[in-house]
């Protein structure tokens, strides 16, 4: 009797750790997790769904380029996908836990020299890089809680492959569907919250401050299964492969308005060695057996 009410207090410490925040391995901090359960989701958009983007992004800008360019024509066809029950991360990993890593083993810190940042060929000036890059492999002061940026889909895996050596759980990047399920629940919904479009509900270009935030600043914006930041703040590298060398992305980004892209069906592809100011990630676990 004894020996059960041990293991019993056990299981509930470990489902404390888990769900109600992070915990910690040694010196890794194990960011707090959401259940996705295993079922049925509809995923990707029907035309209904793309317009309505379209229509957003040409209130926001004025034009209809993501239109001309059809942004939207190539993502997954509207319909019902399977998947088994994992664990997400409930909000992207920040500055403090790839610090973490950082300090643990000597990986390269985030930054990106100007000429690589002028090959990517990107809006963003050189100079808006500044804010996020970290010195002397610290993050910069007050972004501790913001997501970590500049991390290329190769320093997500590190990432990734530290925890688990650390954890024992097999971390990993999410592919398109589990992010795309952990961020829209199963009923097909365009935004995380809902059907319509509502800029008090996430970071981005519409009534943010053209940065990124703390993570978890819209708690209101959440997913069915509490995902947090899904829409807006920074893309995600996904484990999902594009075109030749890249990687999908999702979720829109802090410079984004309108807004279409920050759909959870809206996909496109980054170069996997790209260091950008607007991605970031988020890992997935299976869940215990039993749990």
């Amino acid at each position: 009797m004894i020996a059960r009410r041990a293991l019993l207090a056990v299981i509930l410490a470990v489902s404390v750790a888990l769900f109600a925040g992070a915990a910690h391995a040694g010196d890794a901090p194990v960011p707090a997790l959401v259940e996705v359960p295993a079922g049925t989701f509809i995923a990707g958009s029907d035309q209904a769904e793309r317009e309505y983007g379209y229509r957003l992004d040409k209130a926001a800008y004025g034009h209809s380029r993501t239109r001309e360019r059809g942004w939207y024509d190539r993502e997954r066809p509207r319909g019902t996908q399977t998947l088994e029950r994992f664990l997400v991360t409930r909000t992207l990993i920040t500055n403090a836990q790839y610090a973490a890593f950082v300090d643990a083993t000597g990986h390269r810190a985030p930054d990106v020299d100007q000429e690589t940042w002028k090959g990517y060929r990107l809006i963003h000036p050189y100079e808006r890089t500044r804010r996020h890059a970290w010195a002397e492999g610290k993050p910069p002061p007050g972004r501790a809680d913001h997501p970590v940026v500049m991390v290329s889909h190769d320093d997500a895996i590190a990432y990734a492959g530290w925890l688990r050596s650390r954890t024992g759980r097999p971390w990993r990047l999410p592919t398109e569907l589990e992010w795309e399920k952990a961020a829209r629940g199963p009923d097909g919904r365009i935004f995380p919250w809902g059907d319509s479009f509502d800029s008090a509900l996430l970071n981005s270009h519409d009534s943010g401050p053209f940065d990124t935030l703390p993570v978890g600043s819209f708690p209101a914006g959440a997913s069915p299964y509490g995902l947090l930041d899904a829409a807006g703040q920074v893309f995600e590298w996904t484990a999902s492969p594009g075109n030749p060398g890249r990687f999908l992305v999702k979720g829109g980004s802090w410079d984004d308005s309108g807004c279409g892209i920050c759909r959870p069906a809206a996909r496109h592809g980054r170069p996997a060695d790209i260091k950008h100011i607007l991605v970031g990630f988020r890992l997935v676990v299976p869940a215990p057996d039993g749990g």
